[in-house]
């Protein structure tokens, strides 16, 4: 029971807790750049999924293996082998996504969400505990770029999934899915959580 307690923590505190947009602020170049669409923020979010659950599991598996002088240049192999892999399977499988999101699949290996959990948790941890957590961050990660790209995509450009909701009808204002568009955004739900959650600890206290 303390075991399945211990887990949900570790898998809530990418989510939610510690997500590492909306809190850590981790991830902020693809965050504002692939986040023009929605199918852009769940293509980019899931592959960082992939890639998260996947280093983890290995570099906690090879923790006690691989040397300290070199683990961080080894934790960067190992990413990147991951990252190559989603690369080829979106170029094969999804090429219209694999186009869109464009540099941004490879610049995964660089991603500093991905190189500090294999730091801080997977190297410390259990394979299974690593799992959890690469889940937890990378849905995370998925989440917070789902909800931006959903608002700057239905505001910005009138559709969701490319589907028109109301483009025809007014002429969307296409700042927001613009370079500032991203900021403003981010920024506004960034506050909207820090003022709740301040409310909280008032409401606590």
């Amino acid at each position: 029971m303390k075991e399945k307690s211990n887990n949900l923590k570790i898998f809530l505190n990418g989510l939610i807790t510690e997500n590492p947009t909306f809190v850590q602020l981790l991830g902020m170049c693809p965050t504002l750049a692939v986040t023009t669409s929605l199918k852009n923020g769940i293509g980019m979010g899931l592959s960082a999924t992939a890639v998260l659950i996947a280093s983890n599991a290995l570099i906690s598996l090879l923790r006690k293996i691989i040397p300290d002088k070199v683990r961080i240049a080894a934790y960067i192999v190992i990413i990147a082998a991951f990252v190559t892999i989603i690369e080829m399977l979106l170029n094969a499988y999804l090429p219209s996504l694999a186009a869109s999101l464009g540099i941004f699949i490879p610049l995964i290996v660089v991603n500093c969400i991905i190189l500090a959990r294999a730091e801080s948790f997977a190297s410390k941890n259990t394979v299974g505990k690593s799992i959890i957590d690469g889940l937890g961050m990378g849905l995370g990660f998925t989440v917070a770029l789902s909800i931006i790209s959903g608002i700057r995509e239905f505001f910005g450009a009138g559709t969701l999934f490319d589907i028109k909701i109301y483009a025809d009808i007014i002429t969307p204002p296409s700042i927001i899915i613009m370079a500032p568009g991203g900021f403003i955004v981010l920024g506004i739900i960034v506050a909207a959580i820090n003022y709740i959650t301040s409310k909280r600890k008032a409401g606590d206290n």
